[in-house]
């Protein structure tokens, strides 16, 4: 039988999540640095990266790539950070990702199945496909 998650535990890491959807960078890191695990993941598995990169967020995704977190960890749905970046048309995230080594075949649908089905073939050429 598993323990009631402590609600200021929960609190907390609510707060975390919605930093990465809101891009507050600074604080977020702030927190990372002080022990919260760059690969934090909520209940549907969407990591920090994922919140950042899918609310168009660059300048938080890199930051927390910098400080060790996976740049293809997909969520419960195999979706990663990429792709959603990619559907929500967001370069700048997509080029910081691409940087840290994320991969476009990754994940189901991929960022390249994605491009494809919207017909994004700048993006396309990006991840050097067709």
């Amino acid at each position: 039988m598993s323990e009631a998650p402590d609600p200021e535990v929960v609190e907390l890491a609510t707060k975390i999540f919605d930093l990465a959807r809101r891009g507050e960078t600074e604080t977020l890191v702030a927190y990372v640095d002080a022990g919260v695990p760059a690969d934090l993941t909520n209940d549907r598995g969407d990591s920090l990266v994922m919140l950042a990169a899918y609310h168009g967020h660059a300048g938080a995704v890199g930051a927390l790539l910098e400080r060790g977190a996976e740049a293809d960890r997909v969520n419960d749905r195999g979706q990663t950070p990429l792709a959603g970046a990619v559907f929500k048309g967001e370069e700048a995230v997509i080029r910081v990702l691409l940087a840290a080594g994320a991969d476009p075949a990754a994940g189901t649908p991929s960022a390249v199945d994605t491009a494809r089905m919207f017909a994004k073939t700048d993006l396309l050429e990006l991840f050097g496909t067709s």
